[in-house]
């Protein structure tokens, strides 16, 4: 039986993640000490009016992880499981993430806990306003930047930028990316996570020296990230054998129609797998543990991949399209099997990257094509890669053990240039 979400804490998660890297680079402990700790939490209460009249209370969270290289980066998302540990975790994984594509940030995460798809258009944008007015006074384009990420979208970014506006009194387009490309958005940003998954993997390949036009793919989740990175491979040849949602997963054997799919998708009222008329059902569990495929991608929510069900995983590769997919429980049993995973602050890092971009033009006023967009995402995925792959095989470790050596080292090394404060 596979454990479920809730039993699994991401922040407890994550700092044994850093843990263990802190051993292998020696870190001091008092940097260690530092850096399990987020700089600033926020919980915040949001009032919200609802189309019949009433006023129903949510929570919010707000975490900032670390400052050294930058202002924070990161999204904030609508679930009901949104807690205080989940943002934490996701804030410091944000951190490792910026640090290892060379960004000038440190990490923030948020969210709100609420089922959006029990709120009307009209609620979530009250919704919205309300959270982004409780913000304030810790965000900002030289504070933290948020962006979109589980439930929210550019939509949900253009009432976050119009709240913080108006309440600054001038058009700050750069608080937030992820926003609609006519309020100053960044071409190519809706697709970039979901492209840098497949980015990661097509380099990967290469060193396998594998063509990824052989490859037989599920991906565990079909939002955002997993339906463009669905749709990248499909469009490089590959086939994708099952994708899927809360509602089903999609089989078949011969591979999916993507295209078709996604048309459907963003037609279909429902917008959910289970309404759609062709292909095999299978429940989640089984997609994980398909044993005609050379790729699983976990696009979803952290903590997916367990003890309880890495045994059963048979695909050699798992790319980390979502934050946290894997325990680190679960990561020893696979690398057992000779398994490659690939983690997630490198396989999903196309997001944050293309955000980053989004900012530089916002604030300079000046903005790319997207040929250019993802001309520079291809360079920075390919070079962060390249720099995790050769010090993984230099120093005979796992590919989420290089990718977090560096990405602490270099945020150590900054703290310890800066000193603490007095």
């Amino acid at each position: 039986m596979t454990t479920k979400i809730k039993d699994i804490n991401p922040y407890e998660m994550a700092v044994k993640q850093l843990e263990e890297v802190a051993k292998f680079i020696n870190l001091k402990s008092s940097v260690l000490e530092y850096l399990k700790h987020p700089k600033r939490e926020l919980i915040v209460s949001i009032p919200v009016r609802m189309d019949d009249g009433s006023v129903k209370v949510f929570t919010g969270y707000r975490v900032q992880h670390n400052f050294a290289l930058g202002p924070t980066k990161g999204g904030f998302r609508y679930h009901p499981n949104v807690n205080l540990d989940e943002v934490r975790a996701l804030a410091m994984w944000m951190t490792w993430k910026c640090a290892v594509m060379d960004l000038p940030y440190g990490g923030a995460k948020g969210g709100v806990a609420v089922d959006p798809n029990k709120l009307s258009l009209s609620e979530l944008e009250r919704l919205t306003r309300r959270y982004a007015f409780e913000l304030i006074p810790i965000i900002g384009p030289e504070k933290d930047i948020p962006a979109p990420d589980v439930n929210t979208n550019p939509q949900t970014m253009a009432w976050f930028m119009d709240t913080y506006s108006m309440a600054v009194g001038y058009t700050s387009p750069g608080v937030v990316t992820g926003k609609p490309i006519e309020v100053g958005g960044s071409k190519g940003r809706v697709e970039a996570t979901g492209k840098g998954v497949i980015f990661v993997l097509t380099e990967l390949l290469s060193k396998l020296q594998k063509d990824i036009k052989n490859m037989r793919i599920a991906i565990q989740g079909f939002g955002n990230v997993g339906s463009n990175a669905a749709l990248e491979a499909y469009r490089l040849g590959a086939k994708i054998v099952a994708v899927s949602d809360v509602s089903t997963a999609l089989y078949d054997p011969n591979g999916l129609n993507i295209e078709e799919l996604i048309t459907f998708i963003n037609t279909s009222p429902g917008k959910q797998l289970i309404n759609y008329p062709h292909y095999s059902k299978i429940t989640n569990k089984e997609l994980m543990e398909l044993d005609d495929i050379d790729v699983l991608i976990p696009a979803a929510l952290e903590g997916v991949i367990t003890e309880d069900n890495a045994d059963y995983i048979k695909a050699d590769i798992i790319i980390e399209g979502a934050n946290g997919p894997t325990t680190p429980e679960a990561e020893k049993i696979l690398l057992s099997k000779n398994k490659i995973v690939v983690p997630d602050i490198l396989a999903n890092a196309g997001g944050v990257t293309v955000s980053y971009f989004e900012w530089v033009q916002d604030l300079q006023s000046f903005f790319w094509e997207e040929e250019e967009v993802n001309k520079k995402l291809k360079k920075l995925i390919t070079r962060a890669f390249e720099k995790v792959w050769t010090y993984a095989n230099e120093h005979n470790v796992s590919l989420r053990l290089a990718a977090y050596a560096y990405a602490v080292s270099k945020v150590a090394k900054a703290l310890e240039l800066r000193g603490i404060f007095p």
